[in-house]
């Protein structure tokens, strides 16, 4: 089939060369022209057949938005956009509504694979109608891994991205445990080899995972993480993932522990630590460290 894909960054780029693999025909932009191969959003819906299929894969928000609008005044009805970005849900219900007033279909679509995903397949959850998924089908099988698993469609519009969201906000947690166990390690005297420590745990083990390897990657790339510093930027899927529990009245303490982790990451002197070390002198004399 043809695609139309707007957005050839580190996973779009290699999103297409993966579909081309498959032996459909991809038509790409991108605002840097070294990397398309059209130079304009209605270049590219020339360029495709009807009915059309357009995925987008630019950051959430306003630029996912802009690029909608965009395909809505270029796209005929019986045409679809696919948003693939990491797009919140409730953003998805907004576009699917917009573009069914135009006679457009809308399919979100969680993507997972990073800069693996060439190689091994993209993880795919999918929401929409049942009519409009299976339209964008061969494009899903051409991305996702190999074998019986791998891609879901997960149910209405919306649904593919809140599946992401999810697995997005168990990554937080899952990261964040293998990064206490590690710390725990290098600060004891008795641990001589903490690499080979994480390294045996990637066989026999319960806590064996993908996740593992690729930390075990890392130390072997710079065995005490010296050359890093301190600070872990978050997705909005992190905090979309608490405030949907908040909403839903579901308990999320580990998810929520990691994304406040992140936060402490960004702090040089934590501002919590010195109120925290005032009220320990305070009613216990404990020493303070000053400045």
């Amino acid at each position: 089939m043809e695609l139309g894909l707007v957005g050839l960054g580190k996973m779009g780029g290699n999103m297409r060369e993966r579909i081309r693999r498959a032996g459909h025909t991809v038509i790409g932009y991108d605002r840097n022209a070294d990397l398309a191969d059209v130079h304009s959003l209605r270049e590219l819906v020339d360029g495709l057949q009807a009915p059309r299929v357009v995925w987008v894969m630019v950051p959430a928000g306003a630029a996912t938005q802009s690029t909608v609008d965009e395909l809505g005044e270029l796209l005929s009805p019986g045409d679809i956009v696919v948003d693939g970005g990491n797009s919140r849900w409730t953003d998805d219900e907004k576009h699917a509504e917009e573009l069914k007033a135009k006679g457009i279909g809308f399919v979100d679509c969680g993507v997972s694979g990073g800069v693996w995903g060439l190689e091994n397949g993209y993880a795919l959850m999918y929401g929409g109608t049942e009519e409009d998924v299976a339209v964008v089908q061969p494009v899903f099988d051409a991305l996702k891994p190999e074998g019986d698993f791998g891609a879901v469609h997960a149910g209405k519009v919306g649904a593919g991205h809140f599946a992401k969201m999810v697995h997005n906000g168990i990554e937080y947690a899952m990261m964040q445990a293998y990064a206490e166990g590690w710390e725990l390690l290098e600060k004891v005297d008795s641990v001589t080899d903490v690499r080979e420590v994480f390294r045996s745990w990637q066989e026999g083990t319960v806590i064996r995972s993908w996740l593992l390897d690729l930390a075990v990657n890392a130390l072997d790339e710079d065995e005490h993480l010296q050359q890093l510093r301190g600070f872990a930027q978050d997705s909005g899927e992190g905090r979309w993932t608490v405030e949907a529990a908040i909403d839903n009245a579901v308990p999320l303490p580990a998810i929520t522990a990691s994304l406040f982790a992140r936060f402490a990451s960004r702090q040089d002197d934590s501002p919590q630590m010195k109120m925290i070390a005032a009220l320990r002198n305070q009613f216990g004399g404990h020493a303070v460290e000053k400045k």
